[in-house]
């Protein structure tokens, strides 16, 4: 493997922990949103 090649890999790699990341954040959001949602459909009791 080349050192071009090799610092290809490693920014590939960091770009792809970086969107897991953006990934995991984006989806609790979504599940808190669902969740707030829910709550706010239901009657008061």
């Amino acid at each position: 493997m080349t050192k071009a090649e090799s610092e290809d890999l490693r920014e590939a790699k960091k770009k792809i922990r970086l969107l897991e990341q953006e990934n995991e954040v984006l989806r609790r959001a979504a599940a808190y949103l669902s969740q707030a949602n829910l709550r706010l459909g239901q009657s008061p009791k």
